[in-house]
């Protein structure tokens, strides 16, 4: 069965100078795991996420920075470079399979 996309619900639990903690509805693991994977990347982030029980869609993120970056601009710098690696990888994706509807 195919769920509905629906917009996530985002609410702030915790916002500190180097510390966020976000709860989220709507959203799991594929999502999740490609953001804290991104975040991770940048050696000035610690990211994690976990889900409070697997029947309730409610998904914790933890976002921990050091220096002067902030965790919001972490997210933002994170969620961008996924923005292009997703763009490129459709581009490519058509490329090699032309038939696909653009």
């Amino acid at each position: 069965m195919v769920r509905p996309v629906s917009k996530p619900q985002v609410e702030i639990i915790t916002l500190t100078e180097n510390n966020l903690e976000v709860k989220l509805r709507g959203e799991g693991h594929t999502i999740l795991n490609l953001l804290v994977s991104e975040l991770n990347s940048d050696p000035r982030v610690v990211a994690a996420y976990r889900v409070e029980h697997p029947l309730l869609d409610v998904v914790y993120l933890h976002v921990v920075t050091e220096g002067d970056l902030s965790p919001l601009e972490a997210l933002e710098e994170a969620a961008r470079r996924l923005n292009e690696k997703l763009r490129s990888l459709r581009s490519q994706l058509l490329e090699a399979f032309p038939h696909l509807k653009g």
